[in-house]
């Protein structure tokens, strides 16, 4: 083994070599990946393998911290960290060959690894990660080979004659940048492409409901400044879900298939789905991810099929408790067929607020089950059932601790005052309280640890949807604390005491701090 020890000009340069290198080898990947499949992209394929594996408490700290922001977070950390092991891998590689080479082919091997874990994967997912681990390789040896091996002289002084970073490693190192950067951008476009979905999506005419949703009253909405509003606006819509890349679907390739416990299995195409008599809904969807007084709640009107009637199509087998529906993107959900079965609301969605599905939201078709939190309901881009047993089957977050069951909690919130600072005199608090499927029959707010109140609640629309409230408060100068809690229809009371999400949803009291002045 030889030892190459230079100047600081020679460790920048083979910090640079490791990071032209690796992103050589990951454009490769983008490119090669773009032909074979967007699962089998090294990036994403790390990245997905990442979420999947993550430890549950590391998902909820990336939820908490970014919301809905948390996917572009993941590939900015993941970006910066391979940037940092590809510089390394240039230095080792200079100073002691072959160190740097192996550890971009062992990240390679990690790439296949995740490649090849994926829920649909082929034989043909582990060439991205293949090839761009051996062009990797290739440009690294390359890059560095061309950097001198000779002793460096005094630190911080200009290399002797024959020492420096030469003409031929600039452009070299320069000319695989920028054919790297032109394949990889190619590559993340292709494999990003949604063309086709976004065409298909425009010339979709949604079919008219055979039951349309009642109307939403004027006195469901507040209609408050800061205050949320009943419905919520399709861009405005929480996001919340694994998919690192969102399934590129079209109604002409989509297909639900219906087997395991049934009499009769049986595929729904398109054409057939939207023949069927559909039903408008206006539902709430909430994240068991959501922590108290968060905003992973959203209200919209769905469009679809009575999931029950498609069950009764196929003919559920007496011991069935569990659909077991997948993605198309492998990801599963396990819901109780009697949360599907018992008169509920319960769809198979291909419209949201008068539109077809937005692409991130599940297009062309997703589940939407009231009660439930989304985790064991809310499938988006669903493309099979299984009607199983809880005994036997388990989904995506259940192998990873949380609850099988899942049914949403009673809960509340404040809404506004938006802002902490406010002047003495009458302001008006208001807020969201929801109790899915039960109801809400009461808010009561708090100041100060004084006594209960209630609120005044808005129009119900549904026990399916949440309910607005307010409370006129005549606020003094000082500091002061507002909570709110909950009842519903059947007497139970907001649980005071916190819990986090983990393991079905959190519990606690929204409380906001007032400076009066």
């Amino acid at each position: 083994m030889t030892s190459r020890v230079g100047t600081r000009s020679h460790l920048f340069a083979a910090a640079a070599a490791g990071l032209v290198a690796v992103g050589a080898g990951l454009a490769v990947g983008e490119i090669v990946a773009a032909w074979i499949d967007t699962g089998s992209s090294p990036f994403f394929a790390v990245g997905a393998a990442v979420v999947d594996h993550a430890p549950t408490f590391g998902r909820e700290f990336a939820i908490g911290t970014f919301g809905t922001a948390d996917k572009p977070a993941l590939y900015i950390g993941m970006g910066v960290l391979i940037a940092l092991i590809a510089a390394a891998c240039g230095i080792a590689e200079h100073r002691r060959p072959p160190i740097g080479a192996v550890v971009v082919a062992v990240f390679g091997v990690v790439g296949v690894l995740a490649a090849w874990d994926r829920p649909d994967s082929r034989w043909t997912f582990v060439l991205p990660s293949l090839l761009g681990a051996a062009v990797a390789v290739l440009v690294l040896r390359l890059l560095v080979s061309m950097l001198p091996e000779e002793q460096a002289g005094p630190d911080d002084d200009p290399a002797p004659a024959g020492r420096r970073v030469d003409r031929r490693f600039v452009l070299t190192a320069g000319g695989i940048a920028a054919v790297a950067v032109v394949v990889g951008t190619v590559g993340r476009r292709m494999l990003a492409d949604t063309a086709r979905t976004v065409a298909d999506r425009t010339k979709l005419i949604l079919p008219s409901p055979r039951t349309p949703a009642p109307p939403i009253p004027p006195g469901a909405d507040l209609d408050l400044p800061g205050a949320t509003p009943f419905v919520t606006a399709n861009a405005d819509f929480y996001r919340i879900d694994t998919a690192l890349q969102v399934p590129n679907l079209t109604t002409e390739g989509w297909s639900l298939r219906i087997h395991g416990m049934v009499d009769n299995e049986i595929r729904i195409g398109w054409d057939e789905l939207v023949a069927m008599p559909m039903t408008e809904r206006v539902v709430t969807l909430i994240c068991v991810s959501n922590e108290v007084g968060g905003d992973l709640i959203d209200n919209a009107r769905w469009l679809g099929v009575p999931m029950a009637t498609l069950l009764d199509r196929a003919g559920v087998r007496p011991g069935a408790d569990m659909l077991l529906s997948t993605s198309a993107d492998g990801w599963t959900c396990g819901t109780p067929v009697s949360a599907v079965t018992d008169g509920r609301d319960a769809l198979l969605v291909i419209g949201m607020n008068g539109e077809p599905l937005p692409v991130e939201h599940g297009y062309p078709v997703r589940q939407v089950v009231p009660g439930l939190y989304g985790y064991v309901s809310a499938t988006k881009w669903v493309t099979d059932w299984e009607l199983t047993t809880f005994a036997d089957a388990k989904a995506y977050w259940t192998t990873r601790g949380w609850s099988a069951l899942g049914p949403i909690k009673l809960s509340s919130r404040i809404d506004r005052p938006t802002d902490s600072r406010i002047e003495a005199g009458e302001v008006i608090i208001a807020g969201t309280a929801w109790a899915q499927h039960t109801g809400i029959a009461a808010v009561e707010v708090r100041v100060d640890d004084g006594g209960w109140q209630r609120a005044e609640l808005a129009t119900e629309y549904s026990i399916d949807t949440w309910r607005q409230w307010r409370f006129a408060w005549d606020a003094t100068p000082g500091e002061h604390t507002v909570e709110c809690r909950a009842i519903d229809k059947d007497g139970n009371q907001q649980v005071e005491a916190y819990a986090s999400p983990i393991p079905d949803g959190a519990t606690g009291l929204d409380a906001r701090r007032f400076s009066v002045s």
